[in-house]
């Protein structure tokens, strides 16, 4: 009866420290540190949350850029089935998938080079990514600049002005963060439309 007892004690005890105080302890000190980062890092347009600048984003329409193409279950980009298509390099249907998608990149950009730049072809391991390489930017500006009418040099412009450098070299490659990139265009063509007018 003794072990019983100190059993249900020490489960209680632990309960309490692991299950109670320390999420507390660490939700605290998050939101305390790292406000934005703590809730998701979202981003907000005149109070309106419109994304996270974690979670990729299926843009439609030649005025955006797109992020890497997304293998989640039932829609792209759904949170709630990340996940990469695990396709072997083997897999006839890896192959069709790579074609085809390299196929409506060069048909949507005609003017951005045979070379298509990876992360454009291929999906993430989450499915979720909301980066792409700035190579996949610039692959990508002339078909924003056409459908837009704004020069290519503004559109690559705010590529460059939007390349997050890794910390160190050695621990990554610089990246756009693709809804970031999405809204500063947006602005942008709204500040030109309003100097037209």
């Amino acid at each position: 009866m003794n072990m019983i007892r100190s059993s249900i004690i020490l489960l209680l005890l632990l309960t309490l420290v692991t299950g109670i105080a320390y999420p507390l302890m660490v939700t605290g000190l998050a939101n305390m540190f790292f406000p934005w980062q703590a809730t998701g890092s979202l981003i907000k347009q005149d109070d309106t949350v419109i994304g996270s600048a974690l979670i990729g984003q299926n843009y439609q329409g030649g005025g955006y850029f797109y992020g890497r193409p997304s293998a989640t279950a039932e829609m792209p980009y759904n949170t709630l089935a990340s996940g990469g298509s695990n396709l072997a390099i083997s897999n006839p249907l890896l192959s069709q998938t790579l074609t085809q998608r390299s196929e409506a990149l060069r048909k949507q950009n005609p003017e951005g080079g045979q070379a298509i730049p990876v992360d454009l072809l291929t999906a993430s391991a989450s499915g979720l990514d909301p980066n792409i390489s700035v190579a996949a930017a610039l692959y990508q500006a002339p078909r924003i600049a056409k459908h837009r009418q704004i020069p290519l040099e503004e559109v690559k412009s705010l590529v460059t002005a939007h390349t997050q450098k890794a910390l160190f070299n050695f621990l990554g490659e610089p990246v756009v963060n693709v809804l970031e990139l999405n809204i500063a265009l947006n602005e942008y063509q709204q500040q030109a439309n309003s100097l037209t007018h």
